[in-house]
């Protein structure tokens, strides 16, 4: 028996639309080849790429861009700028080379915890997008904070699960949940994604859609991962919209005695 995935509905980023709710980057794969596997078992329609790992001198060489599947929009990121002016000058040369006005932008205020600078990507953001640009901005999980990017224009919000890399899962899914109510641009949880259960966590906490890098690249197979993490991003969508029963701290039967001829009133 096959499994197919039933069909979500687009979702717009500006002038953009995805239909896959699952992102994916390009760092960390083993070989170009098992990348691009990878992205096909995922379905994405939207790859990350780090402008700082494609070498933009040379656009007759073959790059990471080549290994990218047909059909795919390529979201250049400014991974590894640790101020507003670096991830401005990265933004630039990606529409410089072709690439367009979609960017992730990435403002790190920490080398070690890899956290992002909240007065630099605010700075960031606000300028980018007075140039035209469509901001995609990286985050930490504060709806403080989300409110002013959006303010600031951003086309989404990308707060961080946990750490990058770290596979820690989503740590405070009430975060994600009240920046989902403070804002009406798309939200996108980006980072610490371990396993296809933060996925789904992240969506039903109210997450129009993830982004993912680590988790799959570094899998044992990382094409049995893409396709696991995609059945779980649209199982997390539905189960929100079908939405959850409601929690409770006691027991509850599942086939209720009440009614039943052999039960005593």
């Amino acid at each position: 028996m096959t499994f197919t995935f039933p069909d979500m509905p687009a979702l717009a980023i500006g002038p953009y639309r995805f239909q896959s709710r699952l992102f994916v980057g390009t760092g960390k794969y083993a070989t170009w080849d098992l990348m691009r596997d990878a992205l096909l078992a995922s379905a994405t329609d939207l790859v990350t790429v780090a402008l700082r790992r494609v070498d933009l001198n040379h656009p007759d060489e073959p790059t990471i861009l080549d290994a990218i599947p047909p059909g795919c929009t390529i979201l250049p990121n400014t991974a590894g700028c640790y101020s507003a002016e670096e991830a401005i000058q990265v933004a630039h040369l990606a529409r410089a080379s072709g690439i367009g006005n979609l960017i992730k932008l990435e403002v790190i205020g920490d080398r070690d915890l890899l956290w992002p600078d909240p007065i630099g990507t605010l700075d960031a953001t606000r300028r980018l997008v007075n140039e035209g640009f469509t901001v995609m901005v990286y985050t930490a999980p504060d709806p403080i904070l989300a409110d002013h990017l959006q303010a600031a224009g951003a086309h989404a919000i990308m707060p961080l699960g946990s750490p990058i890399g770290s596979g820690q899962g989503v740590l405070d899914a009430r975060q994600i949940a009240r920046i989902k109510a403070r804002v009406k641009v798309p939200v996108v949880v980006d980072a610490g994604i371990g396993s296809p259960a933060d996925a789904a966590m992240a969506m039903e906490a109210g997450a129009d859609a993830v982004l993912i890098n680590t988790a799959i690249a570094k899998a044992s197979n990382p094409v049995e991962m893409a396709r696991a993490m995609r059945a779980a991003v649209v199982a997390g969508y539905w189960g929100r919209q079908a939405g959850p029963m409601p929690r409770r701290d006691d027991a509850s039967p599942s086939s209720p005695e009440a009614g039943m001829p052999h039960v005593k009133a």
